[in-house]
């Protein structure tokens, strides 16, 4: 079982005293606004009363004759929500490292690597490893974006569907499609793929960039979209060339195309890294337009870190992440999420967002003052993608908690905090990570 704190009850009513949570993160609790100016401003302290698996009360520490687990001022925050990974691509960098670092690198050899070996046996292998880890980390739901080229299609997607039945009750898990916005354009592939996905309950997506094919490709995914009521997800300018404005086109796309009033959910955009690289005036009306079509975008900091701005004896001068505060003050709903874990994209990362949120901190400036970021990675993804219930602590909610020893931000964000408990409704789960060893078989 997790470590940092006792056996928890494995049912009926018990209180979680002491324990420090985010104002942002509560949900339905009648309790005095922190106070403000002061350091730590936005955690409050309250008791936590669990009963058969749900949150029964929120509110003031107070005494009680109920069973008891003082937390002693740990921080204590609803499970993650992941809004953007690659379980399809996940922990094949043994057999297929980058070789430069650089995107260019990361593209041939996913291509080169999914051509070889993605059957159905080693996608299985490498989602359910990446999905164990999530699950002992604290995420509680994910949505994965699946490679769907013509060839993998077939075998990706009704294995996805599989796997998400196989993991009901411990990660909520939803898939949208992923292909360069030139494959949509090619005759047949979206009924093919819309086929797949009806059968999977997959969504759509594509990754979008400056290409003669690009205003069809948008035509032709918003029509299919809205006709077969799919939400829709892209990968957006991933470069930090300034020339990249596909971001705007898909704003415009949106407006005309009525999605806040006909469509299914929010769009969510991933990436965006080249608005951070453009002129005031350009990523000003991109901005305005991205909120006015209720446009959702979430960053991916580790990973745009690790490819953007990447030269061979030089120092990176520019971070690959996109304008989320700007975008947040126009009412943007923003997010960050994991993005790629040990493969070409990205070498490191094991779906813990508590490491990418404090990456994000670092990276994005998500403190002084925290306010409400940490909805980052819980009830603004929850809220986007749909899953219901999900990133906030509040009375009538699932008892889905991940408890730290960390009292405060700066005590929380200095260490890994390894020893967490995981509470699945209302229960401690074992957060014993999977062995890469588990994966040797598929490089041997």
């Amino acid at each position: 079982m997790g470590s940092g704190f006792a056996t928890l009850p494995s049912e009926g009513r018990y209180r979680l005293a002491n324990a420090t949570v985010p104002a942002a993160l509560l949900r339905g609790v009648d309790m005095a606004p922190p106070e403000a100016g002061r350091p730590e401003a936005d955690l409050v302290a309250v008791d936590i009363v669990i009963n058969d698996g749900v949150i029964e009360r929120v509110g003031p520490p107070a005494a009680s004759e109920i069973a008891t687990l003082d937390l002693d001022r740990g921080m204590v925050l609803p499970c993650f929500v992941d809004s953007h990974v690659h379980l399809d691509k996940g922990h094949i960098w043994p057999r297929a490292a980058n070789p430069d670092g650089t995107f260019a690198g990361a593209l041939a050899t996913v291509a080169a690597d999914r051509e070889a070996n993605w059957k159905a046996e080693d996608v299985r292998a490498r989602v359910t490893f990446a999905l164990k880890a999530a699950y002992a980390h604290g995420t509680a739901a994910l949505r994965t974006h699946i490679d769907s080229l013509p060839a993998q299609i077939g075998i990706s997607w009704p294995l996805i569907a599989e796997i998400r039945e196989e993991w009901k009750g411990r990660v909520d898990l939803q898939a949208s499609s992923l292909c360069g916005i030139d494959v949509v354009v090619e005759n047949g592939y979206l009924d093919r793929l819309v086929g797949a996905l009806k059968r999977a309950g997959g969504g759509l997506g594509a990754v979008t960039y400056m290409t003669a094919n690009l205003a069809d490709g948008l035509e032709q995914l918003f029509s299919t979209a809205l006709a077969q009521g799919f939400r829709l997800d892209f990968h957006v300018d991933e470069t930090l060339d300034p020339g990249a404005h596909s971001l705007r086109l898909i704003a415009e796309a949106a407006l005309r195309f009525g999605w806040a009033e006909n469509g299914n959910g929010r769009i969510v955009v991933g990436h965006c890294c080249s608005l951070a690289a453009q002129g005031e005036e350009e990523a000003q009306r991109t901005l305005d337009l991205v909120a006015e079509a209720g446009l959702a975008v979430v960053s991916l900091p580790m990973c745009n870190m690790y490819l953007q701005d990447r030269l061979f004896g030089r120092t990176p001068r520019r971070r690959g992440v996109t304008l989320l505060h700007e975008m947040k003050e126009r009412g943007t709903p923003v997010m960050v999420a994991s993005d790629n874990t040990r493969d070409p994209f990205y070498a490191y990362g094991d779906l813990d967002m508590l490491e990418v949120y404090r990456e994000a901190t670092r990276i994005l400036h998500f403190d002084h003052p925290v306010a409400d970021w940490p909805l980052t990675v819980t009830g603004t993804p929850a809220e986007v993608c749909g899953f219901s219930g999900r990133g906030f602590i509040g009375p009538r909610l699932g008892a889905d908690l991940v408890l730290f020893r960390g009292r405060t931000w700066t005590e929380l964000m200095s260490r890994p905090e390894a020893d967490r408990t995981v509470i699945r409704s209302g229960a401690a789960i074992d957060t014993t990570l999977p062995d890469y060893r588990d994966l040797d078989s598929l490089w041997s």
